[in-house]
């Protein structure tokens, strides 16, 4: 297909109200970057803002008629390169498809892809109900930008990750066609298991106008557990521990560059000797809470931790949940950092921790790791100086080497942030070649001319892998994705 970019904008512009049109330059330049910052960003066509899904309809129709190329949006906040502007493309933002419907009665939400998640939290427990998967950045990443890279989060040890809680979306097809899949059911095994197939896709496959999403019942309030450790096996020893006899509400892990970058950040006293932390929490029901605290404390102890603080204090409790959610950008006050995303089997967590503290020592880089520890799923960010070429260049080496080694350990290039641009050419050695081709194959299909996000998660024919590039905090920046930054300028 020869592609024709002035006739989209023309048919565009013609086609939808100007306010859901945007082709100032300097407007659009809000949109070319999502939290990953990818220096690969191109400068796109035109940025669309459209509030129902017949307007998505006509945006993807006239775009299959030309050819031209469209990169789905949702707040921003990706760490991927997942939602990256294509030059000459058209950047489909769902931020103004913010609707949300609660019925209790199903237990269910409708939410618009451009409604936050905590928004959707904030309604949902009006009903006295909740939604469990909560990303660090959970205040301002949408529910479109969740499913569309399956999220966790901190509580996602017990209760799952998105895909866990979605029944049915609308999706608009690269071709135009709007279809409708799941449901309010609760079991339903009629045809295959499209749903499913979307979920986690990266707008590479078709773009959600409308997301229905299962609630629980309110979540009782917490107990919490801070545990220290002088080793980094001590911590990861516990993890193992802890997870083959109970199922916690919360179960999170710090290294010691991250504890330093919190206390730095908050001066709540947190041991700046200890190699590694543990936040466990408990949400069982009345004693039952303190006393699976009071077990994996005394794991904790029986795996040589220098020291357990319990307490059912509300306000302390989430105090500590709170630094953790901050980490990434304690850790970016120390320079441009590469955000990884790798997780491995529980048992080989302690070798894909100490390993990445190797990694970190033989290219001399610091690498600060965070992790939802209960699911093996690892935030490991190497630190580096952008004016410092060689530390660059030895930075992209450590980045490089811990896919590789998740890789080995029979882990995953990510669990939750989505291969995006920036890890699509570790994406082969993770699949395999014959799982590669059906993904080609599957994108193929429902995306023959490929104007869905082209160059996400999927290169295409011939093209040749980017290096990772570092992830810069600029200034004037409000919390982001997984506790990290966002430019500022115009709506993200």
């Amino acid at each position: 297909m020869i592609r024709n970019d002035a006739r989209t904008l023309e048919e565009l512009v013609a086609a939808l109200p100007p306010e859901v049109v945007i082709t100032d330059p300097a407007s659009m330049d809000a949109y070319r970057w999502d939290r990953a910052n990818d220096p690969g960003a191109g400068v796109p066509l035109v940025v669309i803002r459209p509030t129902s899904t017949e307007e998505v309809q006509t945006v993807v129709k006239i775009a299959a008629a030309n050819g031209t190329p469209i990169v789905p949006r949702g707040a921003g906040t990706g760490l991927s390169g997942g939602s990256t502007a294509v030059h000459r493309g058209i950047v489909l933002s769902v931020d103004r498809m913010n609707t949300i419907e609660v019925d209790p009665v199903t237990r269910t939400v409708i939410a618009g892809p451009g409604a936050l998640n905590a928004q959707v939290k904030a309604a949902a427990a009006a009903h006295g109900l909740w939604y469990p998967p909560d990303p660090s950045s959970y205040e301002i990443c949408s529910i479109g930008g969740n499913v569309a890279t399956n999220a966790g989060g901190l509580c996602c040890v017990k209760y799952g990750v998105t895909t866990d809680y979605v029944l049915g979306i609308t999706v608009v097809l690269a071709d135009g066609r709007a279809v409708k899949l799941g449901g309010p059911r609760l079991k339903d095994v009629a045809g295959l298991s499209l749903m499913k197939l979307f979920v986690g896709s990266e707008g590479t496959l078709g773009i959600f106008t409308e997301v229905q999403l299962r609630l629980i019942p309110a979540q009782k309030q917490p107990t919490t557990l801070v545990a220290t450790f002088p080793t980094l096996d001590a911590a990861t020893d516990a993890v193992l521990a802890i997870t083959q006899k109970m199922r916690p509400s919360m179960l999170e892990f710090m290294d010691q560059a991250t504890i330093n970058a919190v206390e730095d950040a908050t001066k709540m006293g947190l041991d700046r000797e200890a190699a590694a932390m543990l936040i466990a929490q408990s949400d069982e029901a009345g004693s039952a809470a303190l006393e699976e605290i009071t077990r994996i404390e005394e794991i904790c102890n029986a795996s040589g931790a220098s020291e357990c603080y319990a307490t059912d204090d509300p306000e302390e409790g989430e105090a500590f949940v709170v630094a953790r959610r901050m980490a990434i950008p304690a850790i970016e006050r120390l320079g441009a950092v590469l955000l990884e995303d790798v997780g491995v089997p529980l048992p080989r967590l302690g070798d894909l921790v100490t390993g990445i503290a190797e990694i970190a020592a033989r290219n001399e880089v610091t690498i600060a790791t965070m992790a939802h520890a209960g699911d093996g799923n690892t935030h490991p960010l190497i630190v580096l100086d952008p004016t410092d070429l060689a530390q660059q260049e030895r930075a992209h080496t450590a980045y490089g080497e811990v896919m590789d080694l998740a890789i080995r350990l029979g882990g995953t290039i990510t669990g939750e942030h989505g291969v995006g641009r920036l890890k699509r050419p570790w994406l082969a050695d993770y699949l395999g070649e014959d799982v590669l081709e059906l993904n080609h194959r599957i994108k193929n299909a429902l995306d023959p001319d490929g104007i869905l996000n082209p160059g996400s998660v999927l290169a295409p024919a011939g093209a040749t892998p980017a290096p990772a590039q570092a992830t810069l905090s600029p200034e004037g920046s409000v919390e982001g994705a997984e506790g990290s930054v966002l430019p500022t300028p115009g709506e993200q």
